[in-house]
């Protein structure tokens, strides 16, 4: 198999967490794509995934998987018994609703933030931005984070009693915001308290 990333960024990080928890990274050849470069617009790389996004999952019979919850699955049900996306029907149907809830209200937002408030990649990569846009989803991101910390104050982990991926789309959304310094406001006890849980597991610290 090989993951298409580039190191660093948040959705790659999500694979190379998922790969971690699944002890499949030695299984894996990673191969860099210069995002900031634009080679993600390459011909070649769009002959792959035509959305221009990484990360991207090339099996060893050529098929291509891009989006990270698509990836994600692939991995969790080759590695073993599924822990990462559920394995009876409402377990699978809580974290993939938690995990899009993180993905659009956190990850997602700041991500837009990032490209549209702030000069993000730069104008060659970029294009159209809308300054206006990107403060809004500022303000999704925030309002993301308080509904997950409302959510963490009654469980330990988004969906549940077991960490999912629903925990490592939030656990990258928040290192996001990070970069863009968009900074966890101090009364979200429970989801700081989350996020120094979640950064001891093994699969992060690898």
């Amino acid at each position: 198999m090989k993951i298409y990333e580039f190191e660093g960024f948040p959705n790659p990080a999500r694979i190379r967490i998922a790969l971690a928890e699944k002890n499949l990274t030695d299984k894996v050849e990673f191969v860099s794509v210069n995002v900031p470069e634009g080679e993600h617009q390459s011909e070649t790389f769009r002959a792959k995934n035509p959305s221009a996004t990484v990360p991207l999952l090339e099996l060893d019979d050529g098929t291509c998987i891009s989006e990270s919850t698509a990836i994600t699955e692939y991995l969790d049900h080759i590695g073993g018994t599924p822990t990462l996306t559920g394995t009876t029907p409402k377990d699978r149907a809580k974290i993939h609703m938690m995990q899009r809830r993180a993905e659009s209200n956190l990850l997602d937002a700041v991500a837009a933030y990032f490209h549209h408030a702030t000069p993000g990649l730069g104008k060659h990569i970029e294009g159209y931005q809308c300054a206006e846009w990107g403060e809004h989803q500022k303000h999704t991101a925030l309002k993301g984070m308080h509904y997950l910390d409302g959510v963490l104050a009654s469980q330990p982990f988004l969906a549940g009693g077991d960490f999912s991926m629903a925990d490592i789309t939030a656990y990258a959304g928040l290192g996001f915001a990070d970069f863009a310094k968009i900074a966890i406001p101090d009364e979200y006890v429970n989801l700081k308290n989350w996020r120094t849980r979640v950064a001891s597991r093994p699969s992060l610290n690898a």
